[in-house]
């Protein structure tokens, strides 16, 4: 953008902007917010909707503002009788083809086309339908479901999906009145390269992408006494859950969201920040194997199942990249039912592991087919057959689905007094908090990988570099007498660089950190609708401030994960360690996909 500054006059205001500023944003400079629903800032500016119309004088037509660039001495009018009339008429003609049964829809209340009709005083529509009705709702997807029939064509779907993650899963097909949002040859998200990031749902204005929930599922576990149910919650939860219940954005709820956990009936409160650490012990303790037995460098963290989708897919031949640790909710998922199980004297089989997570690609990482280890463990010592075969984890649940479930139970969680995780699996550092935001996978790492190294404790345990909100950010460490460069990348888009860099063999790189979302967790595709850029800057300092109450900031001197060693896995890498935290990476058909990339 030009910094040069031009003149122009918003009803009846004069104002300063920079030359090629929109006239949507020169709007929100004299405090008026023009309504918007395709536009998405700094993504998409498809202008299909048309709601957010304005009149510049002297001009023959309404002009979009999310579209349109400000001009030397323009005057807009943003409430004229013509422009009002021209954003109701543009929203009833939405209205006559999305099905108004809104009682029915996940996003009742917090829908921006109901909220903008209410706005624009828009209660029905007397337009005649064009587009065909009843489509069938596409629920291939472990994770996801789209409904055509709530599609409003925004594009914003495709946008986030195209430019920031650059998987391209989506896409407009058809023409004129049989245009809608498919995949290719309209065969579902599952035949799709869809990584099931959920980035689409958070950005929908409508109900048309959502979560597949399982809250009924969990609902009938918990009711059944002779199951015991445990439940895991991610870092991030702990700032988003306040959010979606009304508290707040970045409302720090980790006490009360514990309490309203076992008011629910869950039978322990546990912690995902616990194998969070134990993440760290593995991966830390990796690295350095591939360090000093000239192993595949760099070596690129497995924490987020939408990047691990998206590597396999698109980079098949990478894969050796990547750590190979499971993430932690597939950690907490083995060593609840192996280790807790055997401590507590519970029959395996009777366990079930319910995930709270910010992410809609969990759903689909619980599902995978490797991710079996307890079973596995169990397999021969009790003489299980496959009919008895069972998953580290059975559910997971999004931050909203369980707020429904809050909800749902009339549970008025801003009076909840707070309580503690359960022993020892709810036992964490500051290392395990700050996975929920990007750079924090990282610097836990770090935080243990260099005292292993080097010997020396490290003092200043937070790395400066690897907080700032860009797409890549990277640091150098000298660590004795080497010099280690590492790197941070959030949104898929952004490690397709990175990957493209190794790939070239160009990578300068020896540690990288990948996040699916956003900066990273807090940015989920199972958090609270919006999910803006300033939304997600206070959940960040809601955690970095977790992270500094924390009497331990370091996952290698969390006792409980010392115990579990000590009395079951033995040492990090160790066979029993491999065996349950460990996995390895599929290519199969991605190949295909694979292909497809190289040649775009």
């Amino acid at each position: 953008m030009d910094e040069k500054l031009i003149n122009m006059t918003i009803d009846g205001q004069m104002v300063e902007v920079p030359r090629g500023t929109k006239i949507l944003d020169a709007c929100k400079r004299v405090g008026i917010t023009v309504p918007t629903l395709c536009y998405l800032a700094d993504i998409s500016s498809y202008g299909s909707c048309g709601v957010c119309v304005v009149e510049v004088e002297n001009s023959r037509r309404l002009v979009r503002s999310c579209m349109h660039t400000v001009t030397e001495a323009m005057v807009v009018n943003t409430h004229t009788p013509r422009v009002l009339n021209a954003r109701r008429v543009n929203m009833e003609l939405l209205l006559a083809n999305h099905p108004l049964l809104c009682t029915r829809c996940e996003r009742n209340l917090n829908c921006e086309l109901q909220s903008l009709a209410h706005q624009l005083g828009v209660r029905e529509s007397r337009f005649p339908r064009t587009r065909a009705a009843c489509e069938e709702v596409d629920r291939s997807s472990p994770s996801l479901i789209r409904d055509p029939n709530a599609c409003i064509l925004c594009n914003r779907c495709v946008e986030v999906c195209e430019s920031v993650q650059t998987v391209s899963a989506i896409a407009m097909i058809g023409r004129g009145l049989n245009t809608k949002v498919g995949t290719f040859n309209d065969g579902g998200l599952a035949a799709s390269p869809c990584t099931n990031c959920g980035q689409c749902a958070l950005v929908c204005p409508t109900g048309a992408i959502v979560e597949k929930s399982c809250e009924d599922e969990v609902f009938a576990a918990l009711a059944d006494p002779s199951l015991t149910v445990l439940v895991q919650t991610a870092p991030a939860i702990r700032v988003g859950l306040g959010e979606a219940m009304g508290l707040g954005e970045g409302a720090l709820v980790t006490g009360q969201m514990v309490s309203a956990l076992r008011r629910l009936g869950f039978d322990r409160v546990f912690d995902t920040q616990f194998t969070a650490d134990l993440t760290i012990m593995e991966e830390a303790h990796e690295l350095i194997h591939r360090l000093t037995n000239n192993a595949p460098l760099p070596m690129i963290t497995s924490c987020s199942p939408g990047w691990i989708k998206f590597i396999e897919t698109f980079y098949p031949d990478q894969v050796d990249h990547l750590s190979s640790c499971k993430s932690p909710q597939q950690m907490f998922g083995a060593v609840a039912k192996t280790y807790w199980a055997k401590r507590a004297g519970i029959d395996p089989r009777t366990i079930r592991v319910v995930s709270i997570m910010p992410c809609t690609a969990k759903k689909y990482e619980a599902g995978r087919s490797e991710m079996d280890g307890a079973y596995t463990w169990w397999k021969e010592g009790m003489g299980l057959g496959e009919g008895e075969r069972f998953a580290d984890v059975d559910w997971v649940l999004t931050t909203r689905e369980l707020a429904r479930m809050l909800a749902l139970i009339g549970l008025d969680f801003a009076t909840l007094e707070g309580s503690d995780f359960d022993d020892p699996l709810g036992s964490s550092t500051g290392g395990a908090v700050i996975f929920a935001t990007s750079g924090g996978v990282m610097e836990a790492a770090l935080r243990t990988a260099v005292e292993a190294l080097t010997g020396t404790v490290l003092e200043n345990v937070e790395f400066s570099d690897l907080r700032e909100r860009t797409g890549i950010r990277e640091a150098a460490l000298t660590i004795g007498e080497s010099t280690v460069r590492v790197a941070v990348a959030n949104t898929l888009g952004n490690a397709r660089i990175l990957l493209d860099q190794i790939k070239a063999g160009e990578s300068p790189y020896t540690f990288i950190e990948v996040m699916t979302c956003p900066d990273g967790c807090i940015g989920g595709g199972g958090q609270p609708i919006p999910s803006t850029a300033e939304i997600r800057a206070k959940r960040i300092a809601s955690i970095w401030e977790e992270d500094r109450k924390k009497p331990i900031r370091k996952s290698h001197e969390n006792p409980s994960v010392t115990e579990l060693y000590e009395t079951f896995l033995t040492a990090p890498l160790s066979p029993l360690s491999h065996a349950l935290l460990h996995t390895s990476y599929t290519k199969g058909d991605a190949y295909r996909y694979g292909q497809i990339n190289d040649l775009a």
